[in-house]
């Protein structure tokens, strides 16, 4: 049987984490298109992606405590299926609402098969090295996505995005259905058992992801905005995106290196400063060169930071249960961050976003500084 050790079961992980978690790289273009090809309006477009992020945040609440309890391939095949389906349903249709059940759908099969990934990776031996794994595979596939999808839309038209949407999950369905590794055991531990409930430092870490995910979504979705309003230009607004994919692609390794080297608990509670900080140069410094300086890294930190906080949470709950959510803390930030930061920006401006990040943070730090491991290992002893 495959397993999460041997390279057929980590290219199965590389290639279902890439498509579940296609939204993160694809929603500019995604939104651009619904805007450009199929003339929604603005609020119509959001609200078509909001619809498939927060069908996989149900999904992944409500198959995260049934982890243990479902075959993995079987739940990841099946959900890649779906997903491929409605995607493809979705290239045949123009109108509003066949476009939003079918993204509803979409974001459901999606999530419950990122969820059982993400669930398998937090039961492998060592699931801080092979989230970095999965994470470098995801920075690639940005840069091939959004180097190619943008000349084929152009070129054939919107119905296009969705079908190599369609394409993806298929590609990631038949790999799962042949690859697709069982979650390791423990000694043939039953984890429901001997973990009936997560602890404290669990929940606190896994709200801590969801505060630094909000982080990044509210000023990510209005990083092009800014640029475009402060009157940098398009050029050099791209400039500074395909520099960011590039960056993208460093992060997760160097978190893997760095993983005996920094104690992750440090690092959790310094992710969320950071982002802070590069949040106040990108909104409030009308400086060009600052601009692109922070704007170029303000996505690595989240990679960075979550890979350290993806193995602490393995090592806070070993069934995997509290991974298996990951889709969850990062698309719930995902959903509500341009909503918020567009609120924020009607009302205030975009220095308005800089500030809701640090008050964001400091409740970030809070929560991971709750998120210890002796605290919970002494809980999960006396349970």
């Amino acid at each position: 049987m495959t397993t999460t050790e041997k390279w057929p079961g980590r290219i199965a992980l590389m290639v279902a984490h890439c498509a579940g978690m296609v939204d993160l790289v694809a929603l500019p273009v995604w939104v651009g298109t619904l805007i450009s090809a199929y003339k929604f309006d603005p609020q119509q477009a959001g609200a078509l992606a909001t619809l498939f992020l927060a069908g996989a945040v149900i999904a992944s609440l409500f198959f995260a405590p049934r982890f243990n309890r479902i075959n993995a391939r079987m739940a990841a095949t099946v959900g890649f299926v779906a997903s491929a389906l409605a995607f493809g349903l979705a290239s045949l249709q123009t109108g509003f609402a066949m476009m939003a059940i079918c993204h509803a759908v979409a974001g459901l099969s999606a999530g419950t098969a990122l969820s059982f990934t993400h669930g398998t990776i937090g039961r492998s031996a060592n699931p801080h090295r092979m989230f970095a794994i999965v994470g470098l595979a995801l920075g690639i596939f940005a840069i091939v996505f959004l180097g190619a999808t943008p000349n084929i839309v152009a070129a054939v038209g919107g119905a296009a995005l969705f079908r190599i949407f369609a394409g993806v999950m298929a590609l990631a369905a038949i790999v799962a259905a042949l690859l697709f590794p069982a979650p390791a055991r423990a000694q043939g531990v039953d984890f429901d058992i001997v973990h009936p409930r997560l602890s404290r430092a669990v929940w606190a870490g896994v709200f801590g992801v969801s505060l630094m995910a909000l982080n990044q979504a509210m000023v990510f979705s209005f990083f092009e905005r800014i640029g475009a309003d402060r009157g940098y230009g398009v050029e050099l607004v791209t400039a500074v995106l395909i520099a960011l994919g590039f960056v993208n692609l460093f992060p997760a390794p160097l978190a893997a290196i760095l993983e005996k080297r920094l104690s992750a608990e440090k690092v959790v509670l310094a992710g969320p400063v950071a982002q802070a900080a590069l949040a106040l140069v990108i909104t409030m410094v009308a400086v060009f060169p600052a601009y692109a300086g922070a704007g170029a890294v303000y996505v690595a930190v989240m990679i960075f930071t979550h890979t350290f906080a993806f193995g602490l949470l393995s090592r806070l709950d070993a069934s995997g249960r509290a991974l298996a959510a990951t889709p969850a803390m990062l698309m719930a930030g995902a959903a509500i961050g341009p909503i918020l930061g567009g609120t924020l920006v009607k009302s205030s401006g975009y220095p308005a976003i800089g500030v809701a990040v640090c008050i964001i943070a400091v409740g970030a730090v809070a929560l991971f500084s709750q998120a210890r491991l002796r605290p919970a290992a002494a809980m999960q002893k006396a349970a």
